[in-house]
């Protein structure tokens, strides 16, 4: 089984090199290898792989920059993913892309469904919807789609990583605990797509960890769980504050939480707890 991965750099990029099963042949595209915004270099990336797969993980993710930066986003996120498809038609290529929580507005009190009805309230969330209807459109039953949130991981920067920094160097610390998901552990999204790749599931799925938290219930599970394994000597003061303590350009879904029900059960996987996977993710970072 040969697969392209694009977006090799990021966070999920690097948890899928990591997972790879043995029979996979894997291989990595990213920038500079190629450029995102030229239409001759993803179509070079992907002739020269000739792959039967392609994991698109690459995106624009800078979510505030992307009010100021709304062409570049557009052209990763959207037109480069329109291309990608129709050279995946064109070559009957099947493709796993990546996207977001935030294509939905964030104002539902329940856990978000495949099917809803999507509503980004940002540049970067839009960008992203319109690359997912793209390849949809283009591919049908030949791609799947997965929708995932609060993504951390060893590798890269994220808010696991910023927190340990911040409670290392600060007495006290403030939080918004308003916004509500499920942070992620790259790891087993990385692992859910490999098991997806061997079942050929395709259509629209979810995928998170189980559970939901605010950041503030992040960073305090965050403290104790580092605290636990001494990546962490002492103790900070994490208190907990509103949206507008902390004002952005951009903005940001206040309920993100995504129903994983159909894809858990395509997968056959049980659903395992966010600080469950958190534990493990700092466990792995000692060594």
């Amino acid at each position: 089984m040969k697969v392209l991965l694009l977006g090799s750099n990021g966070q999920l990029g690097w948890e899928l090199q990591q997972t790879v099963p043995g029979h996979i042949n894997l291989t990595t595209c990213d920038f500079p290898k190629v450029d995102f915004t030229s239409s001759n270099s993803i179509k070079s990336c992907i002739t020269l792989s000739q792959p039967d797969y392609i994991i698109n993980a690459a995106a624009y993710t800078a979510v505030d920059k992307a009010e100021e930066e709304k062409d570049l986003a557009f052209r990763i996120n959207h037109k480069a993913v329109v291309e990608v498809a129709n050279l995946c038609r064109k070559n009957n290529i099947f493709l796993v892309h990546i996207s977001t929580d935030f294509i939905f507005n964030g104002k539902g009190h329940r856990p978000y469904k495949p099917d809803d009805t999507p509503d980004p309230v940002s540049v970067y969330g839009f960008s992203k919807l319109k690359g997912e209807q793209a390849v949809f459109d283009i591919l049908k039953d030949n791609s799947l789609i997965i929708r995932t949130a609060w993504l951390y991981s060893e590798h890269g920067a994220n808010f696991v990583k910023t927190m340990l920094n911040l409670m290392k160097n600060k007495k006290d610390l403030t939080v918004i605990d308003e916004q509500i998901g499920t942070p992620t552990w790259a790891n087993g999204l990385a692992l859910s797509i490999w098991s997806a790749l061997e079942k050929r599931i395709s259509g629209i799925h979810h995928w998170t960890d189980a559970g939901i938290a605010s950041w503030y219930d992040f960073a305090v599970a965050i403290q104790e769980e580092a605290l636990k394994t001494s990546l962490l000597k002492t103790p900070v003061i994490i208190a907990p504050a509103p949206t507008t303590h902390y004002p952005t350009p951009a903005k940001r879904p206040m309920y993100s939480v995504l129903d994983k029900t159909s894809f858990w059960k395509a997968l056959e996987v049980k659903p395992i707890h966010w600080r469950s996977q958190l534990r493990s993710m700092l466990k792995n970072l000692l060594q």
